[in-house]
């Protein structure tokens, strides 16, 4: 699910740059902060150039990869950058 979810935004905006704005820790899974830029330009994109911020929550499994991953980002504002109808916090797999 990760990996759908970033192929998605990178097949929607070819220029995006994630940038890791800081990472908390808390007991068995960590907060990533970020916050992403980039023109969405890719098919049947709107050609506007957006800048959200958001965060995932990772929990690792006892093989030290993500096993679990919640994605949460303020889709109202994305919305308006691209210029789009509002909706609700978007909470990705």
């Amino acid at each position: 699910a990760i990996a759908e979810a970033a192929r998605a935004f990178m097949l929607a905006f070819p220029d995006m740059q994630v940038f890791l704005d800081r990472v908390v820790p808390q007991g068995d899974h960590i907060i990533f902060h970020w916050t992403l830029t980039g023109t969405n330009a890719g098919p049947g994109g709107t050609g506007r150039e957006v800048r959200i911020s958001g965060f995932e929550q990772w929990q690792f499994g006892p093989d030290g990869l993500i096993a679990t991953a919640l994605g949460h980002f303020d889709v109202d504002d994305y919305n308006r950058q691209l210029g789009q109808a509002s909706q609700t916090m978007a909470h990705l797999p």
